[in-house]
């Protein structure tokens, strides 16, 4: 894409931001209504700031608000002295209440809906125990040419050295990752469980074939590529959820916030009512939470597709249920799991169930589908699909797993 020639990087402008959009920035526009869009971190919505342009694109421009001249009320002061511009892009909201970082992704979930489903929805996000920092059980460090562990910039594979990660859990804020040298590893992750257990893994350099990507808390996923060390703790950890233990590889998905399984699953049983006899399907269903957490009701027939193959060894060592080692879009179109069913719940990953596998799943004829989310603009364009095949969203509930961040957690309850 041609870039903008009217701005070059790191000039500097002052603008009115406006509301907040899916991605951890507000939207402003230099010269009035219809000017320039440029999106800004670092800002809250109706400020008046100073913003540097850091990217220049066809159509738009990205920045960071640089200098606050009008405050919002809702602006305290960073608890992390790494969250600021050109600092540690792990956190996007550290500048904003706890109350007003959940109505800021109310409004973008609302939002979403609003333009990919055409739906209007008001959304309220629910807090989780435990605050706004030391919630972070899975934390990935880059690690860069000197050897030194840290966290990344936004947007970015430069590493920023730092003393600790203040929404990391207090069993991985203790441990020394960031205070040794690692010269033979590309990147490090820490696992903290509900159960109590400590891990630490390692990706040795030049075993993932290129960069890391950058770290994501809502996908909940581990060191990508190439094989692992682990340096310490268990080969299996204990994780607690939906009223049992859970005895996982520290390397498999779980969910990265210590309340999240156990919130979600709740909300996953609430909404679909299940009944004796009902069968199910989990579909992305790493170790099975949703799956068990459903025939603990039906006591009848529930299946898990997972892709991952360690995912799937530990659904098959914790839930008594048949799992399909697929891809889910595979799984039913190849017909490795057939309808009738009554109960489905989707977790896909960040890009979302998609057209084919939703069109797959409303063919299998549920009486009601669960859609957990990590990303609001993927939901809503499967929730337009499931509209246009004579579907409904039912009910929304959202939930603040990733406090800091922008993400958000929904939980979608879709109905014929």
């Amino acid at each position: 894409m041609t870039p903008n020639p009217a701005w070059e990087e790191n000039e500097r402008v002052e603008v009115t931001v406006g509301a907040p959009a899916h991605g951890g920035h507000c939207v402003a526009r230099i010269g009035g209504e219809h000017g320039q869009v440029v999106f800004v971190r670092h800002a809250l919505p109706g400020e008046r700031v100073t913003v540097e342009i850091t990217e220049i694109h066809k159509g738009f421009l990205r920045g960071d608000a640089v200098e606050i001249h009008e405050a919002s009320p809702d602006r305290v002061e960073p608890p992390c002295p790494f969250a600021h511009p050109g600092g540690c892009g792990g956190c996007d909201l550290q500048h904003a209440s706890g109350e007003a970082q959940r109505r800021w992704k109310g409004a973008v979930v609302e939002e979403q809906l609003r333009r990919l489903a055409g739906l209007s929805y008001d959304v309220r996000v629910e807090e989780l125990p435990g605050g706004l920092e030391g919630w972070r059980s899975r934390v990935r460090y880059a690690v860069d040419a000197a050897g030194r562990a840290g966290l990344l910039k936004h947007r970015s594979h430069e590493v920023v050295a730092i003393d600790r990660c203040r929404i990391a859990h207090p069993a991985i804020q203790g441990l020394d990752l960031l205070k040794l040298e690692w010269p033979d590893a590309d990147a490090l992750e820490a696992v903290a469980t509900t159960g109590g257990d400590v891990a630490v893994l390692a990706r040795p350099s030049g075993s993932g074939g290129g960069m890391l990507p950058p770290d994501d808390p809502a996908e909940g996923t581990t060191l990508g590529g190439g094989g692992r060390v682990r340096l310490s703790g268990p080969a299996e950890v204990t994780e607690e959820a939906a009223g049992r233990s859970w005895r996982v590889p520290p390397e498999g998905f779980w969910q990265v916030h210590p309340a999240a399984a156990e919130t979600l699953a709740a909300a996953v049983v609430e909404m679909l009512r299940p009944a004796e006899g009902e069968t199910a399907w989990d579909l992305y269903g790493g170790a099975g939470l949703f799956a068990a957490a459903l025939a603990g009701h039906t006591h009848a027939r529930t299946t898990v597709v997972e892709s991952s193959a360690i995912g799937v060894a530990a659904a098959r060592e914790n839930v008594d249920a048949e799992v399909v080692e697929a891809r889910v879009d595979a799984a039913l179109s190849r017909r490795r799991i057939t309808g009738p069913v009554d109960l489905v719940v989707l977790d896909p990953p960040r890009a979302g169930a998609g057209a084919k596998v939703v069109r797959s799943v409303v063919a299998a004829g549920p009486r009601a589908v669960a859609y957990v989310a990590c990303d609001p603009a993927s939901l809503a364009r499967d929730v337009a699909t499931f509209r246009e095949l004579g579907w409904r969203l039912s009910e929304l509930r959202a939930f603040d797993c990733f406090p800091m961040t922008q993400h958000v957690e929904c939980v979608a309850l879709l109905e014929p």
